[in-house]
């Protein structure tokens, strides 16, 4: 255990305490005398204490128990020799375990996989499993980050989970957060320069990533992402608002990240990928090394579904007043970035910086996500702001875009459940302070505070899991099965997945896009009223694919109703 500036430091365990030895670079060691599964254990620094093992590999207890070994015997696993598809293929599926499925678990989750896989998913993106404190919660305030949460299942149930995906050939991707630590349960300070005063972030102190006591820091989260992907067979990370990293360190503890990364990979002969969340746009998080970037496979784009929300609801508070029109959402399908270093209205200031050779493969985006619907007021999703057909719409975009897509828990059935922000936060006052802070927050994006559900509520965790039984239920099915037919289109056809950006042409009077993808033509009317998308040699195209008894050819085009998509091979 590493506690440099401790004088005395001891293990605690099944009420024993015993001295550890102090070592080089201010570890401390000690032997327990026994290492059987689930042996509880603690350690004391200066007197204070006991606290958890900051690497604890199981908190069965909660944030503020003792820690537990693991069992010596590895776990049975049946996945050799599985590769996960290549991320310029990938589709990926963003869950949360304890929302995905009436009982939030790991275990509970495995049925609803042969889901995924008919849906024609490749990739699972997990929101943080890392153990935080409550049993409910999103996962980005984890505290006991090489732990995966006991109320999931622990480290068992992960195993089984990945297992079971792999076993579907379905690859795995964590979320992972290195910007901070929860509020409730962090004890890293007893132990070390974890943090630093001479950066802020939205969560107090930054993560110490380059003041004194920096190598080992950044050694604790880099041997955490090492853990997840070596130990729990997990295919890639994507790693939590990196723009809140404060490190002006010659390598920068992305890039480093990112090397360890694919240098695992290589060793262990499996392709790990790496995704950054940022809200910088900056190219520099994709480039290689050598071209100066940090060499990470490809970052979020929130660019793409703030174009194409503004559009599709009208809305312009807040971020969205940078966005409107059907310009930006050509940029985005065109460009990767819409904002590309000019002004900022919604931040007052220069923004981003264009991509020097913009890639699809390189590029996460997404209509819907945890954060884009949890972070309104009631947790509402697109599909209770805009009608079925503009739904299709906003599908068809999404699934046959040149980027990465990425879909949210049940938006591909437009699930009737809320997402909303709960946690279960057990210390007095705390979650008073949660839910008071995040009315403080909307009430400055001109929003209603009463609308704003209690966190600490259990029925706002309760309103969020998905119900699978809509998924036959009238409006849910025909998106259901529109989402399959979309992705079976993009799965089956190399030119939706070779990376190559869309030409696209689009009028904003009309409303209506025409995004070229290889030999492919996909028309969309994402305006209110109908529109004729004008298609060279239209009578004598045959569409492959359409939303709506309404679609039809006209002289000069495609007659499409509102929400109306047409797909179509010109050679």
């Amino acid at each position: 255990m590493w506690a440099p500036a401790a004088h005395r430091v001891e293990v605690e365990s099944a009420e024993h305490r015993m001295p550890m030895s102090p070592e080089a670079g201010g570890w401390w060691s000690a032997s327990l005398p026994t290492r059987a599964e689930g042996t509880p254990y603690a350690f004391v620094v200066d007197g204070h204490g006991p606290f958890p093992d900051p690497r604890s590999p199981w908190q069965p207890e909660g944030v503020h128990g003792p820690s537990r070994t693991l069992p010596p015997e590895p776990f049975p696993w049946s996945d050799q020799g599985f590769q996960a598809v290549p991320l310029g293929a990938a589709v990926i599926y963003e869950l949360h375990i304890g929302t995905f499925t009436e009982g939030g678990t790991f275990g509970s989750a495995i049925p609803r996989l042969d889901h995924l896989v008919e849906l024609g998913v490749t990739h699972v993106e997990l929101m943080p499993v890392a153990h935080f404190a409550g049993d409910r919660g999103w996962g980005y305030d984890g505290v006991a980050l090489y732990a995966p949460h006991a109320a999931y299942g622990g480290p068992e149930g992960m195993k089984r989970f990945v297992d079971a995906c792999h076993r579907r050939g379905l690859a795995v991707l964590l979320d992972v957060v290195y910007n901070h630590l929860g509020p409730e349960g962090n004890y890293l300070a007893h132990f070390g320069p974890y943090f630093t005063e001479h950066y802020s972030t939205p969560w107090g102190a930054a993560v110490n990533l380059d003041g004194p006591g920096s190598h080992e820091v950044r050694r604790f989260f880099l041997d955490n992402a090492r853990m997840w992907l070596r130990d729990y067979h997990v295919d890639g990370l994507r790693v939590d608002a990196i723009q809140a990293f404060h490190d002006r360190s010659a390598l920068h503890f992305m890039e480093e990240l990112a090397e360890e990364v694919h240098r695992l990979g290589q060793g262990l002969g499996r392709h790990l990928v790496i995704i950054a969340e940022s809200d910088l746009n900056d190219p520099r998080t994709t480039l290689p090394p050598e071209a100066g970037g940090h060499g990470v496979d490809a970052q979020w784009s929130d660019d793409f579904h703030h174009a194409l929300h503004a559009l599709i609801t009208g809305e312009e508070e807040g971020y969205y007043g940078d966005f409107g029109g059907m310009e930006s959402l050509a940029r985005a399908l065109e460009e990767g970035f819409v904002q590309t270093g000019g002004l900022s209205r919604y931040r007052g200031r220069s923004h981003g910086r264009p991509l020097a050779e913009p890639r699809g493969e390189r590029l996460v985006c997404f209509a819907q996500n945890h954060d884009q619907i949890g972070n309104r007021p009631g947790g509402d999703r697109l599909g209770h702001l805009i009608s079925r057909r503009e739904l299709k719409a906003v599908l068809a975009v999404t699934l046959l875009g040149p980027h990465i897509p990425l879909l949210f828990q049940g938006e591909e059935w437009a699930a009737g459940s809320p997402f909303q922000y709960f946690t279960d936060l057990r210390e007095p006052g705390l979650g008073r302070a949660v839910a008071e802070g995040r009315r403080r927050e909307f009430a400055a994006f001109g929003w209603d505070p009463e609308e704003v559900p209690d966190p600490q509520d259990p029925e706002t965790h309760r309103r969020s899991v998905l119900d699978w039984n809509e998924r036959e239920k009238e409006g849910h099915r025909e998106i259901l099965e529109w989402t399959r037919v979309l992705l079976r289109l993009r799965n089956s056809e190399p030119d939706f997945r070779d990376g190559e950006m869309a030409r696209v042409r689009w009028s904003d009077t009309n409303q209506w896009l025409l995004m070229a993808r290889g030999r492919f033509q996909v028309g969309v009317n994402l305006g209110p009223g109908e529109c004729v998308v004008p298609v060279p040699d239209s009578a004598a195209l045959t569409p492959l694919l359409v939303s709506s008894g309404g679609v039809r050819w006209e002289n000069g085009g495609a007659f499409l109703p509102p929400g109306g998509v047409v797909v179509f091979r010109t050679g």
